[in-house]
This record gives structure tokens, C-alpha cells and sequence, in this order.
């Protein structure tokens, strides 16, 4: 599953690494571990809007392992694990440990859980806010069987037309466009 249908283009990334100063790539380097510093934060921003969720009623929702990789679709393991040649004596870019931590546990982890997020607020946004906007189509991967405003029919009347009839978060529409 794919959180952000919207970022489906090329970023021009490795034919730039090596013009790029030095001293530019020393410091933009160990920057990419900083965030770690947030993801206690996000494992309970995460969690609450998994809670929020179920205390509300949901079910089937999915779970942070269906997000994550299974161990056994890595590609390296210790014994396996290829390193980069050393550009510096203590680069860190020749340990197997250094990317087997990158690759196997904080990278996967990483995105997994900010898919998994993405799709639970993608989730709670179709709930709570079944309104159309330009973006709306990119919930699709957080698609519900009713909102909010489709549980009691005089709330229901209140929807734009193409509100009360999309098919993200109304379940009845998309099994009547199956149907046909």
C-alpha cells in the first residue's frame, strides 16, 4: 500500500550526491538520525489515533505489522550484509552492523510506521470529514464503510450530492456501482 499516491515522481537524488561539497554531506549525513529522536512521539500520536479508532467502533482496521516487512524479505543478513569502501578511517559506512540497523530495523520501521499513521488519520479524516476537496481522492487507501454524517439520514440530507454519494466513505455506493 501506497500512503501518498501524490508523491509518485522522481526525486533527482544520486546523480547529485557527489557534487555536492564535503563538508555539505558531513553534516547533512547524520542529520537523518535526528528524527529518531520524534518517533517515540509518533509511535504515540500513532497508537492514540489507533485507540481513538477502536473506541469509536472500528474494526478490521489494519495494524503497525502489516506495515512493516517481514524479517524474512530482507536481502542481507550478518553474514551477508555488504559494506561500502571506507572514504575516511572511522566511516561507519564499512560496519555490517551500520547497515544492518539502517536497513533491516530503522528505515522499514520508519516508513512502516508512517504509513501506518497516515492511513489511521486518512482514516479518522473520512470519518469525521466526508467533505470533498482537491486531495480527497488520495484517501482512498483509508476508505470506510460510512461516515460520521451517514449514520442518521437527517444529517445525511444535509451533504453535498457528491459527499453523500462517495464511494470513500460510503460503502453502499460502491456496491451499487459493483453491481452494475
Amino acid at each position: 500500500m501506497k500512503a501518498c499516491n501524490s508523491c509518485a515522481h522522481r526525486v533527482a537524488i544520486g546523480r547529485n550526491y557527489r557534487n555536492v561539497p564535503v563538508w555539505k554531506r558531513a553534516i547533512g549525513v547524520p542529520l537523518i538520525y535526528l528524527p529518531i529522536l520524534t518517533l517515540p512521539f509518533v509511535f504515540a500520536s500513532a497508537y492514540l489515533t489507533y485507540l481513538h479508532l477502536r473506541l469509536i467502533g472500528a474494526k478490521d482496521l489494519k495494524t503497525l505489522s502489516d506495515f512493516l516487512p517481514a524479517r524474512s524479505t530482507h536481502r542481507y543478513n550478518l553474514k551477508n550484509q555488504i559494506t561500502m569502501d571506507p572514504t575516511f578511517k572511522l566511516s561507519p559506512s564499512q560496519s555490517k552492523l551500520y547497515w544492518l540497523f539502517n536497513c533491516t530495523w530503522y528505515c522499514p520501521l520508519s516508513v512502516g510506521l508512517f504509513e501506518w499513521h497516515t492511513y489511521m488519520v486518512k482514516i479518522v479524516e473520512n470519518w469525521w470529514c466526508p467533505f470533498g476537496h482537491e486531495k480527497k481522492e488520495n484517501y482512498k487507501d483509508g476508505a470506510i464503510d460510512k461516515s460520521f454524517w451517514h449514520i442518521y439520514q437527517n444529517d445525511e440530507d444535509k451533504l453535498n450530492p457528491e459527499d453523500r454519494v462517495n464511494p470513500i466513505w460510503n460503502d453502499e455506493v460502491e456496491k451499487e456501482q459493483e453491481e452494475r
